[in-house]
C-alpha cells in the first residue's frame, strides 16, 4: 500500500481584498502618478485574480491615517524593514496554520494525537524556535512528535515536503505525517518600482495549507515524483533576503521558459508516468500565463486548469500552499478520477511533478 494524501485543510487570514484595492494602494507605494497608475490597474486585471487575502490590514484602507503596519503618510517612509515584517510572521503564522491543522484533521477522522511526524513548509518567514514549535503547542501534540521544516525552497516546496512524508512513511509504515505550508507573501511586498517589483506584488497573497500523509486507501495515493531544472532559468526566478522583506527575481519570461522546458522533458514524462493517458493535471498557479503555457506545452485541453485558475481568481498565488489548495478542491471534485499529475516551480528555476492517483 502507498501512502496517501487522506485529507486538506485549508485557511486563510482575513476577508479577502480585491485586486483592484490593492492596485490602488501599490499605486501610492510606487509613487505613480495617474497615467503610470492607470498601467498598473491594466497590469492587475491581466492577472485573472479577483481578490486575495493578507495578514495586514492596510492594503483595502482609503487613508493612510488609517494604517496599522505602513507609515501613516503619503510616501510610505521609513518603510518598514525586514525585522518588522518576521515579527507579524512569528505572531501570525502559527494560528494561521494551526486553523489549516484543525480542519485537516477534522476531515480525515483521525485525532491528533495519532500524529507521529510534523512537516512545516515555508519561504516567507523564518525564526528559532521555531512556527512548527508553537504550531505543535496550539495543537496539543506530544514533544515526541518529530519535526522538520522545509524552508526558502519556494513555490515548489509543498511537494518537496510531501516527497519527504512518503519516504518517512515507507521507512515506518505505521507513521502519520501532518505536512503544514503556511506562506505570509505579502508581508514582502516592496516599494522599489521596478520590473520584478510590479509582477511579483500584482501576484501574490497569503494563506496556509495541511495534508495529512498516511498508509491508507483513501485519498489521493503517491505512485512516484520526478525532480528536474531548467538551468537556463536559473536567473529568471530566485529569492533572497533583503533589508526590507524578502526580494523576488520574477522576469516575465518565465512563462516562456517554462513552455521550452516542459517540451523537452515530454518524453521523460512519458516513460516516467506514461503522460499520455493521464487525463487530470494540478498545476500549481503561479500566473495566467504559466498554466496557459503548461497547457499548451502538453497540448491540453483548456479544462484542465478549471481548478487552478479558480484558486488563483479567489486567492492569487500563495507561494507552497497554493498546490494543496488545487488537490484539495480535485479531492471534492466528483468528475475527477483516476490519475492527477501535479506540477510546481519554483527558484532554480525547479520543476517539480507528482503522480498521484484519486482512491
Amino acid at each position: 500500500m502507498n501512502p496517501s494524501i487522506v485529507s486538506i485543510g485549508l485557511s486563510n487570514p482575513g476577508k479577502p481584498i480585491s485586486q483592484s484595492e490593492i492596485a490602488r494602494f501599490m499605486q501610492l507605494a510606487h509613487q505613480l502618478d495617474d497615467a503610470e497608475g492607470r498601467k498598473l490597474g491594466f497590469l492587475y486585471r491581466k492577472t485573472g485574480i479577483e481578490s486575495r487575502h493578507s495578514v495586514l490590514q492596510d492594503f483595502d484602507k482609503l487613508s493612510v491615517d488609517d494604517f496599522t503596519f505602513f507609515p501613516k503618510n503619503e510616501s510610505l517612509s521609513p518603510f518598514p524593514g525586514t525585522k518588522a515584517r518576521m515579527e507579524v510572521f512569528q505572531k501570525t503564522a502559527p494560528g494561521l496554520a494551526a486553523d489549516a491543522a484543525i480542519s485537516c484533521m477534522d476531515q480525515s477522522g483521525e485525532k491528533m494525537a495519532s500524529l507521529t511526524h510534523l512537516i512545516l513548509v515555508s519561504c516567507t518567514g523564518m525564526v528559532a524556535p521555531g512556527v512548527e514549535l508553537q504550531l505543535m503547542e496550539k495543537l496539543g501534540l506530544a514533544d515526541t512528535v518529530e519535526r522538520y521544516c522545509v524552508h526558502f525552497m519556494g513555490c515548489y516546496a509543498a511537494f518537496t515536503g510531501l516527497k519527504l512524508a512518503d519516504k518517512i512513511l515507507k521507512a515506518e509504515p505505521d507513521a502519520r505525517v501532518l505536512l503544514v505550508s503556511v506562506e505570509l507573501c505579502t508581508l514582502h511586498f516592496q516599494k522599489e518600482c521596478s520590473e520584478d517589483n510590479l509582477l511579483a506584488n500584482s501576484l501574490f497573497g497569503d494563506g496556509a495549507a495541511a495534508a495529512l500523509v498516511m498508509n491508507s486507501g483513501r485519498g489521493l495515493k503517491i505512485n512516484s515524483y520526478l525532480s528536474q531544472v531548467l538551468r537556463d532559468g536559473v536567473q529568471d526566478m530566485a529569492w533572497g533576503i533583503g533589508d526590507f522583506g524578502f526580494e523576488m527575481k520574477l522576469s516575465k519570461y518565465i512563462p516562456a521558459l517554462l513552455d521550452q522546458g516542459i517540451r523537452q522533458f515530454t518524453d521523460v514524462f512519458e516513460q516516467k508516468f506514461k503522460l499520455s493517458r493521464i487525463r487530470n493535471f494540478a498545476i500549481h498557479p503561479g500566473g495566467k500565463q504559466i498554466l496557459q503555457k503548461v497547457q499548451e506545452a502538453f497540448e491540453l485541453c483548456p479544462a484542465v486548469n478549471f481548478h487552478a485558475l479558480n484558486v488563483l481568481r479567489q486567492f492569487g498565488n500563495m507561494s507552497s500552499a497554493t498546490i494543496l489548495f488545487v488537490l484539495d478542491r480535485m479531492m471534492k471534485d466528483q468528475n475527477v478520477q483516476g490519475e492527477i499529475l501535479a506540477m510546481g516551480f519554483g527558484p532554480g528555476l525547479t520543476l517539480e511533478t507528482l503522480h498521484l492517483e484519486k482512491q
